[in-house]
Parts: C-alpha cells; structure tokens; sequence
C-alpha cells in the first residue's frame, strides 16, 4: 500500500470512529467501520492516531500456499493467472517465481511493523527437478528466506512419509542420499503445524498443532490442519502409522486451549479449499452474498468452525478467491487461498482490538496481488536458484527422448495420460510377459511435455528435467490381478463413491476402450458392456493382469478396488519406466507424436 493510500485509509478508519457508522463495504472487505465502542482517540493503523493508549492496531497477515518448489517461474498455464478487467473482459499475466514472490512479500511489508507471514500448506511435495531431487531442501531455503513465519502442512508434506517431515522441520542430511553440499541442512526456520495428524500408538500430534504469534502486545494464534481425507491421496507408506482428524473439530478442539491460554486472536490455516465461481483471481466473490461465490469442501468447514477463529486460509485445490462465509453464528468471516506455484499472495488487514485481545472482525480487509515478473529479481533467491541448478543440471540437461509436438496432460483423457500408460504397460510386460493393461492417476501427472526448448537442449528435446516435472513422486509401477468385474468396477469407481461429485477418469493403455456416458450419473456414467480389450468384451470371470503405480495399488483416490487386487509384483519408479519408453521409442529423426487420446468415447 502507498504512503497516499495509508494515509486515505487511516482518515477513512477516523471518519468510521467519529462516525460510529459503516462505510462502504468492497471486495474482500466485511466493512470499513471499526466496533462503536470505539474511542475517538483509539488508535489505528501502524502507529495509531491521537495520544496515550491506542486501542486498534492493524496487522498485516500476508499468506500464500501450494507452492510445491517451484523456485523458477511456472511454465505454460501453471504460470499464469486470469484477471477480469474493469470492461468485464479478462487478460492473463505471467506469475511467479521465488525471485519475483521475494520482491513482493518484502514491498507488501514495507513499512509494516505488525507484519506476520503464513502458508497454508503444500510447499513442498510434486515439486520441480531443482527442489525435488534434493528432497526438497532447497524449498525450504527459500522458504526461510522468504521469511515464513508458520505454515500448515499439506498431503505432498507426507510423500516421503512423515520422518521425512520431521527432517525438513528439524534439519540433517537425508539418511540415503546424505549432504549435498559442504554444509549440512539446518531444517525450517518456521513451524510446521499438524494438529489434526497424530501418532497411531500415542494418540499426540507430530508436530505442532498451533503456534501464537507476538509483537509488542500483540498476539495472534495460528492453528494448522490438512484435510482429514489426506490417506486418500497420498500413498499408503507416506500416512503409515499415522491418523488424521475431522478438520473442524480439531480447529475448535485447539481455539478453545489457546482462549484459555489468553490467545483471543485466531487463524486457521487450512489445507482443504474450495471452487470459485470465475477462474478469475479477483472476481467479487461477495457479489450475490456472503458465500455465494465459492463451492467445495471449505464451505462446510467455514460454516462450522468456532466462531472464535477470526480468518480462515486456505488451500489444496490451487484455486484463487477472497470470500466471507458466515459462522456459525451467522456472522461473516473472511476465507482466503492464493491459487498455487506461487503465482498470487494473499494481503489480509487483522484489526487488532487491545481492549478484547481479539480481531475486530468487522474491520477485515483481504485481496489477492500478482506475483508479478515486472518488479526486480531478489537477488538472494538467484543465487539460491543458481547454486541448486548448478548441483541439478548434470543429471537435468541429459536428453531421454524425443517428441514431435506438445504432449498435453489436459482433458478427460489426455495424450500424455495416453503415453505413460502404454510406458507402464510396456514395462509391465518386461516384468512379466502376461500383463494386459495398464492404468494411470490423473493426478500424478504434473505438468505436459512441451515441444518448444526450454533451454540449449533444442526443440522437441525431453530431458530428465522435464520428465520429472511431469512424474516427481518416485512411485513404483507395479502389477496385480484383478478379475474382470473387478476391472469394470474400478472404472465404475472413477464417477462413484468418492470421486461422484469430481470424477477421476484414469488414463488408460493401447487396447482398452469404453465409453463414458456423462449424460448419466453415478456408476452408470461408465456403460459396462463398452469395456473391450484389443476388441473382446471383458470376461467378468477373467483374470487380467494390470500395471498401475503403488498408490493407486494402494487403493489410492477412491479407487478401493484396486487396493484388492492379487499376486503383486513391485517393479522400479516410474519416471525410470516413463524414461525408458522415451528412449527406446524415439530418436531425433523420429520422434514421438501426440497419442490420439481416443480411447474413451465420451457421451455428453
């Protein structure tokens, strides 16, 4: 904020004291107008007006989430973000980068003594070849720059398992690959919170589950959860030996402990979100009302925490919106996420009123900003983002394949979802010549395959950089037998059950077809008698023999039935799989087309 709109803002906020009346309420704002018991004199702003006491004091609550290492800029539409117009029209901007979020989180703060900084979860996790290989240490480097004061944790926090976790929040060398530099990893200067992930046998928290924040006396509570259905999208072995709690009642469960301990003022960070209504970033999510501009999973957790919890931030679904869901008690409360990959941040006003030690939340006052890549680079983050592509490239720049043309990873099936499953079925094969088919998760493809270079390589190059981008998680690609009716049901399980209301339609091998009628609901989106391998209906009696990664074996996203299936074998990781169909079906006078993606009919 300029020192001009400071200052309008602060003869705005004495207008409202004088006036004991309610200003004109906009976009991401509950009202303009602080408590009428408020005293002429009382205090606001950074240094308040008047002498004496000053009652109000305005706290910056700058926030962010889903990161997940991506320390350069994104690429294509991960780095970019829509935003609608004063015409009604809209226009996209090139967003983020750590050098360009650096740069704006340290101008956001300027000249802000009450300034404190969250994230709510996902940081790390999926991330790119310069912070995934080294286990997602440089991450956390940047994230120590960038001062970060407390995030939650995500489900990606738990890819490698939570001893993993406990190594980024308290440092070392990883226990395989050990140091990858002369000096060892000190850990995250900020506090990983996970109240509503416990200990199977001690029924405790692994880590902290809220953490106060103090300047002067001033003081905010931050409690941190993930969404309790984590197990489900994270691989068995990530969550083993761990639980996770209804996200609500542990919100309402540790706001009580910290108002007994004083602690008045209180935010959640949440990694569960919701969907708004415009893909646009600063679309006016109040504008029918209160709530009405936002859909999902985070509404029902915003209707039922306590409300005690002054500011809900939020993420998981890498969407962008600035909303007030009522309480409980039918009040407005400000519920917030920053898209993803560090493309937005979050700048929130917290209205601290001395007198109650809690957020006068009439006065809340939230938007979304653009990391935008026309301000000046940080120059600690390039040689941060220097140091680890040094270290990377070696293994990065080496070229494994060849392709002809963009291969996308968008739509219901997609031809990059097309080309790693006949990767899995071919490597299925090598494990044992009797496997039939391969299936593959949605979500565990990261990004497409670009044909244009996106460094000296040349076009059309894929190099191992880039392959991990698109498969970061070192899954296994294994097999197992399922029976026929099994295989029907799992499709079935892609639009029931859990994935009812938002269908995961797995990416299937060469051979196997169906049609999927979306004119229809539940199961019965998936017409049975369509399934056919290489032409022949599927034999409900029949045994197939069927590639997929450890996670959806593990009954990962909603898909129980392939947590059923018999005779596993465990074969190597599958960015290994992915590079070794590349290589061996392509050169650079014959490189790979873009599958047709015509493998599912669909119906609409």
């Amino acid at each position: 904020m300029s020192a001009t709109s400071q200052q309008q803002h602060r003869r705005r906020r004495t207008y409202a004291l004088v006036a004991t009346a309610a200003g004109l309420a906009t976009v991401g704002a509950l009202a303009a107008a602080l408590p009428a018991t408020a005293s002429p004199g009382a205090g606001s702003g950074e240094g308040g007006h008047g002498h004496g006491f000053h009652r109000y004091q305005d706290v910056q609550l700058l926030s962010f989430n889903d990161l997940h290492g991506n320390l350069e800029p994104p690429s294509g539409s991960s780095g970019r973000v829509t935003e609608l117009q004063a015409d009604g029209t809209t226009k996209t901007i090139d967003a983020g980068g750590v050098e360009y979020l650096a740069t704006h989180l340290r101008q956001a703060r300027a000249g802000k003594t009450y300034s404190v900084t969250a994230a709510g979860g996902d940081m790390v996790g999926a991330s790119p070849l310069i912070s995934g290989l080294f286990h997602d240490e440089p991450t956390v480097e940047a994230l120590n720059k960038l001062e970060l004061d407390v995030t939650s944790v995500g489900n990606h926090e738990f890819d490698e398992g939570s001893k993993e976790l406990a190594r980024l929040q308290n440092g070392g060398c990883h226990p395989t690959d050990g140091c990858y530099t002369d000096k060892k990893f000190e850990g995250a200067d900020f506090p990983y919170l996970a109240a509503n992930v416990l200990n199977e046998k001690s029924g405790k928290p692994i880590l902290k589950p809220y953490w106060v924040w103090k300047k002067k006396d001033v003081k905010i509570g931050f409690i941190g959860v993930t969404l309790e259905g984590t197990p489900g999208v994270v691989s068995a072995e990530g969550v083993k030996g761990l639980t996770f709690k209804d996200e609500v009642e542990t919100i309402n469960k540790y706001a009580k402990e910290l108002q007994r301990q004083g602690v008045k003022s209180i935010v959640a960070l949440i990694h569960e979100g919701g969907f708004p209504a415009s893909t646009s970033y600063n679309y006016d999510c109040d504008s029918g009302s209160a709530g009405s501009g936002i859909s999902g999973p985070i509404v029902d957790i915003a209707k039922n925490v306590s409300p005690s919890v002054d500011a809900l931030v939020t993420g998981h679904t890498h969407n962008a919106y600035v909303c007030t869901v009522p309480d409980p008690s039918g009040e407005p409360r400000m519920v917030t996420s920053a898209s993803s990959f560090g493309r937005l941040y979050t700048d929130t006003t917290l209205t601290y009123d001395r007198f109650t030690g809690d957020i006068a939340r009439t006065s809340v006052k939230s938007a979304n900003h653009v990391v935008s890549r026309d301000v000046t680079k940080a120059p600690d983050m390039t040689a941060l983002i220097s140091k680890w592509n040094t270290l990377a490239a070696p293994i990065g720049n080496r070229p494994i394949g060849y392709i002809s043309a963009d291969i996308g990873n968008a739509g219901t099936e997609s031809p990059l979802g097309d080309l790693i499953a006949d990767a899995q079925l071919a490597y299925g094969k090598e494990l044992d010549p009797e496997t039939d088919l391969a299936l593959m998760n949605p979500g565990g493809i990261r990004a497409a395959l670009t044909y244009t270079a996106k460094g000296d390589e040349g076009d059309g190059v894929v190099t191992y950089a880039e392959g991990f981008t698109v498969q970061p998680f070192s899954n296994t690609v294994n097999l197992q037998d399922l029976t026929g009716a099994q295989l029907v049901q799992v499709l079935k399980e892609q639009v029931s059950g859990t994935n009812a209301a938002s269908p995961k339609i797995l990416q299937i091998s060469a051979g196997l077809t169906y049609t999927l009628d979306l004119t229809k609901s539940g199961a019965d989106r998936v017409v049975a008698d369509s399934v056919k391998l290489n032409g022949t209906a599927i034999d409900p009696a029949a045994t197939y023999r069927v590639a997929m990664n450890n996670f959806l074996a593990g009954g990962g996203d909603g898909f129980t039935t392939l947590g059923r299936g018999t005779n596993p074998l465990v074969g190597t990781d599958d960015l290994t799989v992915l590079q070794k169909y590349l290589t061996a079906n392509s050169t650079p006078t014959s490189p790979i087309a873009p599958p047709a993606a015509d493998r599912i009919t669909v119906v609409r």
